[in-house]
């Protein structure tokens, strides 16, 4: 069974960095992909970043140039490096991996809070 473990969220001032982790557990196959999310109050949930297991980035347009977005492969963790915070990028981030056996799996994390404070 597949475990989502995040952490790092919190409160930071705009401007500030703030680097989030999401280590994975009970993983099998090599083909999978992790994602972060991000919920903000009466929003949707949007797609900010996702890395392959070929360790391809994809990030959403508005946080291009500010977001980081790396893996571990060795210990299953993803790691999300938010530079340059901005008040809009206040939202729950949500940890998500999909994984392929036979066919696609995806699972998510408890989400963790991020707040930026102008």
């Amino acid at each position: 069974q597949v475990q989502l473990v995040e952490s790092g969220g919190g409160l930071v001032q705009a401007g500030g960095p703030l680097r989030l982790s999401c280590a994975a557990s009970g993983i099998t196959s090599s083909i999978n992909t992790m994602v972060w999310y991000r919920q903000a109050p009466g929003k949707e949930r949007e797609l900010v970043a996702l890395v392959s297991n070929g360790a391809t980035t994809n990030y959403v347009d508005s946080v291009k140039g500010r977001f980081v977005l790396s893996r571990d492969n060795a210990k299953n963790t993803v790691y999300l490096q938010m530079n340059s915070l901005k008040p809009e990028d206040t939202a729950v981030y949500y940890c998500n991996v999909r994984e392929y056996s036979s066919q696609w799996y995806t699972y998510w994390g408890q989400g963790t809070q991020v707040t930026v404070s102008s």
